[in-house]
């Protein structure tokens, strides 16, 4: 077996083993349940980073099942590899970080358990050149989401959390599995390498269906309009898990599809300007969302939302690097604020900033770390974030349109507004709130390399755009350039109107008092900010249509387990022989 097919299998397959011996250990003793957990995780991140050493265009068959299933087969190719880093590595440090932060928790071996089942499936999902299997790793991703937003099953804001959550993302893996059955139907294989090698394998009246059946898939799974409202619900999710799924990896997937198969795509008619619209119109609604929210949980998720926005605008523009690296930018330094803000609402017991303020001198470790991540998320020189986003708004302003661009420059505006907001209700001002110590070792050891990954990553961009050149992604065009080649890019005349812009931003809050007549004038659209812009009610619609449903389809169960299970399990049966043998 060659060297990358046995470190696909350990990237795999480490996470998934460490869940199903977390969950035979039990809950014997807490020490062991973490002790397994960091284990695994930490394996599973050593053996993804080793896969960058080995990227390659070369599909890896691991299994040749036959019928529909087809080849299981793996491509370590630079966007797949660098995702499956982030989820690895990420999820390592915010496992470590649970250490503390679960510390007395009831039923650690379920946490742990589904938390590397996660991490497994994202590595599968971005790394499998198979569609049908990256429909199965799409799925229990969303199965694993739900069950650690419901982690507190006794919490029923946590259960609606994560019922609507899969419901929500649900509606998107209809469309993912309309692709892979229309590319089986046409080219009698699950390779997606062939269609990015050949669009015309696809009939010209179907590309458009599966195209924008993608679009819908993506938007669904990474939070993006009309399905934005299911994400700051999620934060009921302890907040380890919030910024690994929920920042980090999973709301990524979206984003990935895209990219993955924009080269397919990008010619459709309308498609990169509907994915351009969706980014844009996402990455402002949710800014103004979070300038008004107070709970410090939903202001990071309304951040999320909006930067996943500027990534999906970034691959509508056709600034593919851009997006990806804006995204690697995003999961550090945004696994950063969310694992610091649970650092905060473990030592204070809130997550309402109002209750907060002055914690700066009660946590300054946490304080410092914290303000890494915001000057990040604002886009401050010389921060990650900084970089990646200002080559989002260049692809935007040489492929979009003007306007677009000038949205675009207002919600980095937004976003610096919101960002020095938050930063001053929770560690400055007077105290309305008292914390009890700074983060403890554990969470400081997951944090110090997150707030060095926010100052430093964007001297990896010479060899970030190298690992997803066309040495790994034939297909895409992105062409292999010096750090000091794409900086230099970033530094023109744009960027300096949008340092202006996010400066203003930051005045804005600095006198707001002075502003208030403004404030006054907007307030009906603070109150449609307030109100998720009518979104809430309408996505609240349909989750309990589904839930209604559901009720319905009560009447066909029995009420015995054992006889239910006999038939979830005939039914799984038969369908896996009608694929296997290509009905």
């Amino acid at each position: 077996m060659s060297t990358p097919a046995i470190l696909i299998l350990l990237t795999l397959g480490l996470p998934w083993l460490g869940a199903l011996v977390v969950w035979a250990a039990g809950d014997r003793t807490e020490k062991l349940s973490h002790t397994l957990a960091v284990i695994f995780a930490v394996l599973s991140a050593v053996a993804g980073l080793g896969l960058l050493l080995q990227t390659g265009s070369e599909p890896v068959k691991l299994a040749d099942l036959g019928g529909v299933f087809g080849p299981i087969s793996f491509v370590p190719d630079g966007l797949g590899v660098f995702l499956s880093v982030v989820a690895t590595f990420i999820g390592s440090l915010a496992v470590i970080f649970s250490v503390n932060y679960m510390h007395g928790e009831k039923q650690l071996s379920r946490y742990y358990a589904y938390m590397l089942f996660f991490i497994g499936a994202m590595v599968g999902l971005v790394l499998t050149s198979n569609m049908l299997l990256m429909f199965v790793f799409w799925e229990i991703t969303a199965l694993c989401s739900y069950a650690l937003i419901s982690f507190n099953s006794d919490d029923p804001k946590a259960v609606a959390g994560g019922v609507k959550a899969l419901i929500m993302t649900q509606i998107g893996g209809i469309g993912l599995l309309l692709g892979a059955l229309v590319l089986y139907i046409y080219t009698g294989q699950m390779d997606y390498n062939i269609l990015l090698a050949n669009p015309a394998a696809i009939p010209a009246q179907l590309l458009p269906v599966m195209a924008f059946g993608f679009l819908v898939a993506a938007a669904a799974k990474s939070a993006q309009f009309p399905f934005q409202t299911w994400l700051p619900d999620a934060m009921e999710a302890p907040t380890p898990i919030s910024a690994l799924i929920h920042a980090a990896t999973m709301v990524n997937a979206g984003v990935y599809l895209l990219a993955r198969f924009y080269p397919a795509f990008h010619e459709v008619p309308g498609w990169t300007f509907s994915v351009m619209l969706v980014g844009l119109i996402t990455a402002l609604l949710a800014a103004l969302m979070a300038v008004v929210a107070n709970d410090l949980k939903r202001v990071l998720a309304y951040s999320t939302v909006s930067q996943l926005g500027y990534m999906v605008y970034a691959v509508g523009s056709g600034g593919i690097f851009a997006s990806q690296f804006h995204l690697l930018s995003h999961s550090v330094f945004k696994a950063l604020l969310f694992l610091a803000a649970g650092a905060v609402i473990h030592a204070v017991g809130t997550r309402d900033m109002r209750q907060m303020g002055g914690l700066g001198k009660q946590m300054p470790f946490t304080r410092v770390v914290f303000i890494i991540g915001a000057l990040a998320l604002a886009g401050i020189p010389i921060l990650n974030g900084f970089w990646s986003k200002e080559l989002v708004l260049e692809a935007g302003l040489m492929h979009a349109p003007i306007w677009s661009y000038v949205l675009m420059l207002i919600g980095a505006g937004l976003t610096a507004f919101y960002t020095y907001r938050m930063v001053t209700m929770v560690f400055y001002g007077e105290a309305h709130g008292h914390a009890h110590g700074d983060a403890g070792t554990a969470m400081k050891i997951a944090l110090a390399p997150l707030a060095l990954g926010a100052l430093s990553t964007w001297l990896l961009a010479g060899p970030f755009a190298k690992l997803l050149s066309a040495e790994t992604l034939p297909y895409h065009g992105i062409e292999a350039a010096s750090t000091f080649h794409i900086l230099e890019e970033v530094i023109s005349l744009p960027t300096l109107i949008a340092l202006a812009v996010v400066a203003l931003g930051l005045l804005a809050w600095v006198f707001r008092s002075k502003l208030a007549g403004l404030g006054r004038a907007l307030r009906g659209l603070g109150w449609a900010a307030e109100n998720s812009f009518g979104f809430e009610a309408i996505n609240r619609g349909i989750v309990r249509g589904v839930s209604g449903a559901a009720e319905g389809l009560r009447i066909t169960q029995t009420g015995l387990l054992n006889w239910n299970v006999v038939g979830i399990v005939a039914g799984l049966l038969i369908v896996i022989a009608i694929l296997a043998l290509g009905a």
